[in-house]
């Protein structure tokens, strides 16, 4: 919707999601973290589907499953909503 060609494309997943994936705790524990950090970590959704798939696996998280569960589902939620108000109104939609 934003690109306007194919290199723009890969803006989203360099400076968003890439980010989001390395600072989710993919790769350490987010109890490592000192505490002013473990809150900022809380606002990324990346946390909740890492600490989902630790528990499904280990039977152990960072984060409580059902919080976890629920942040996933709300922001699919949001995330759902958001792209059904872009094709409600057609916004940057080409047709």
């Amino acid at each position: 919707i934003w690109a306007d060609s194919f290199e723009r494309l890969q803006i989203v997943p360099m400076l968003i999601v890439m980010p989001l994936t390395f600072l989710g705790g993919s790769f350490y524990s987010i109890s490592m973290l000192p505490p002013f950090w473990q809150t900022v970590t809380l606002f990324n959704p990346v946390v909740y589907l890492v600490s989902g798939f630790r528990w499904s696996f280990y039977g152990s998280s960072d984060v409580g499953v059902e919080l976890s569960f629920l942040a996933i589902f709300g922001f699919l939620a949001l995330c759902t909503a958001g792209i059904w108000y872009i094709f409600r109104t057609g916004y940057r939609l080409k047709v």
